[in-house]
């Protein structure tokens, strides 16, 4: 199974915001800078968090986006369901009917196994999607590669952020 680029920058973007203070939003055009990938791509995907309420969209010159819920309340499953849709990755379409010499129709009212393998799949993935949150992934701080992840993000919230909180 392959899952589009969006989903691993949408799983990013949610990482990022999840730092942000409390009245903080970043845009899309800082979001997209930060991870070096195309603005006009990356919208596509914050907007579809959006409508999944899983990050809030603020309006006007100093909007942008931030999260819609606490990091523990979002899962994997929540942004790659947000992003690539809710539809299993497995489509049967039931070619085994297809093609010269078919058998009769009535062999084909349960799910073939191909069918049943392929869901049974998916349940066990989305499973495991579903207990990891973002929570779950902002990682150790106080590694040495947790201090440089931190450093940059600060670095660049202060370029970036948008109606910070100061206190």
């Amino acid at each position: 199974m392959k899952l589009g680029d969006g989903v691993e920058q949408a799983i990013h973007c949610v990482l990022v915001l999840s730092g942000l203070s409390k009245n903080g939003v970043l845009s899309a055009a800082a979001l997209a800078e930060f991870h070096g990938v195309s603005t006009s791509y990356l919208l596509k995907h914050l907007q579809a968090l959006a409508g999944a309420e899983l990050l809030e969209s603020v309006p006007g010159p100093k909007g942008g986006y931030r999260l819609a819920k606490p990091v523990d309340r979002i899962t994997l499953l929540d942004i790659v369901v947000a992003v690539e849709g809710p539809e299993p990755a497995f489509r049967c379409a039931e070619i085994r009917q297809r093609g010269p010499l078919p058998v009769a129709s009535h062999f084909f009212k349960s799910p073939c196994a191909v069918n049943a393998a392929m869901l049974k799949a998916e349940r066990a993935y989305r499973a495991e999607l579903k207990k990891v949150t973002v929570a779950d992934l902002r990682g150790e701080p106080h590694s040495q590669l947790g201090k440089a992840i931190t450093a940059r993000t600060c670095a660049f919230f202060d370029l970036n952020e948008r109606n910070r909180t100061t206190t």
